[in-house]
């Protein structure tokens, strides 16, 4: 898991980004309404930042019980800014056809957060789970999830023959498959990678959708 040991890698792969970009979708989820959001925010904020936290802590720490406890604290700690995002997203529909309490520049700002935070928690996932640009792992025996286009032009342009892809290439896909609904220039080749693609689609589309144009309509 990458984010489990990302601090060890930081010669090749600077861990602050990765860091900064959950950063920002935690902020994100706590700038919405306390309607929209399950439970006491702060409280679960509090606790994804304790998350990130401990992985910088016990980063240095090589025995065997403890990379499994990093593993799991990465997991949970993508897992629940993931399903907060999505439940406020379902919150946001309810509220829409069920009650008026929401302004329509409100419904717009919440509209724009859950979608910001979906393509970065995405982005994150893709990166997480990817064993095509693990430094860990033998390619040959992992997995590859997503078939990058530099991946395929090694044989022919010799400066890619050490490529391998950082976090900012699986945060461009997030927001390429966020956008158009489908990839672009990288290929899922996994059922999990095609599932994770395939949910954060069904997010963007319905954020954008049912959300967004509803806003609109309220405005004017």
């Amino acid at each position: 898991m990458k984010l489990a040991r990302l601090h060890n890698l930081a010669d090749i792969e600077p861990y602050w980004h990765v860091h900064l970009a959950l950063i920002i979708a935690i902020a994100l989820q706590l700038g919405l309404s306390d309607k929209l959001t399950i439970g006491p925010k702060y409280w679960i904020a509090g606790f994804e930042v304790l998350l990130i936290i401990a992985l910088a802590i016990t980063v240095k720490r090589g025995h065997r019980v403890f990379k499994h406890i990093r593993r799991a604290m990465a997991i949970v700690l993508i897992a629940i800014i993931s399903a907060a995002n999505i439940v406020s997203l379902v919150l946001v529909i309810n509220d829409l056809f069920n009650s008026k309490q929401i302004s329509g520049k409100e419904l717009i700002i919440s509209g724009l957060a859950i979608y910001v935070t979906n393509i970065i928690i995405f982005g994150v996932w893709y990166w997480e789970l990817d064993s095509g640009g693990s430094q860990e792992l033998n390619i040959n025996y992992a997995s590859i999830d997503f078939l990058f286009p530099q991946m395929t032009a090694k044989s022919s342009v010799s400066t890619l023959d050490n490529w391998k892809p950082t976090f900012f290439d699986y945060l461009y896909v997030s927001i390429t498959n966020a956008v158009a609904f489908s990839p672009t220039d990288t290929m899922p080749l996994t059922h999990r990678a095609k599932a994770l693609m395939g949910l954060q689609s069904a997010v963007s589309l319905t954020t954008i959708a049912l959300v967004a144009a509803r806003a609109v309509n309220i405005l004017v």
